[in-house]
């Protein structure tokens, strides 16, 4: 936390209101991560994998750097979920880490999935241009999930926003705000949207 406030303290004159992106890479960073993510400057935290490894003296294993390690080493998975749940408390962008597999286009694919569909994070980082399209396609919605969504919104419409029922499920404003949010997150990676949702964003 100190850091963070010695980086604002550094920015004067127009960069004086610019929003900060934080970058943890230590375990005395990740224990702070909420307090971090609670900053009204902050708009996104990143989390340094390979510092975070390096910073543990050996007790992490090499292996946690990789694309299969780093989802399955207990301390990394925590350090993860740290971050990702301290952004998501104080509605602050989660941004995940790379993959330095840049050349293995499953490894980049599969990382960029769990990221998004496991770990919570909405953005990730590249560190190659082959690796863009890849997370982008990761992190957008599934055209059924957005086919589901268009039918489900649809028919809250038409219920005035009243809990309704769709295939046997109860539905109200909780799971409406959910299916908004995956509606606008398709929209924002460019997917394919059904025509009835496709009106909502004009």
């Amino acid at each position: 936390m100190e850091q963070v406030d010695q980086a604002l303290s550094s920015l004067s004159g127009a960069a004086a209101g610019l929003p900060i992106h934080v970058l943890l890479e230590s375990a005395r960073a990740v224990h702070n991560a909420f307090d971090i993510a609670a900053h009204p400057r902050v708009q996104s935290i990143s989390f340094g994998l390979m510092d975070f490894v390096s910073s543990h003296n050996g007790a992490i294993g090499s292996h946690a750097m990789g694309s299969s390690g780093q989802f399955t080493h207990p301390l990394v998975v925590r350090a993860k979920l740290e971050i990702a749940a301290a952004c998501h408390a104080h509605g602050k962008v989660p941004s995940h880490c790379v993959v330095t597999e840049f050349s293995d286009a499953a490894a980049m694919q599969s990382a960029a999935e769990r990221a998004s569909r496991e770990f919570g994070y909405t953005r990730m980082w590249s560190i190659h241009p082959d690796q863009i399209r890849p997370i982008l396609a990761a992190f957008a919605p599934q055209a059924a999930e957005l086919q589901t969504a268009s039918d489900i919104l649809s028919a809250a419409q038409a219920a005035d926003w009243a809990p309704i029922s769709h295939q046997g499920q109860l539905h109200d404003r909780a799971s409406y705000r959910y299916y908004w949010q995956l509606l606008e997150r398709g929209h924002r990676t460019g997917a394919q949207l059904p025509q009835v949702a496709k009106a909502w964003f004009h």
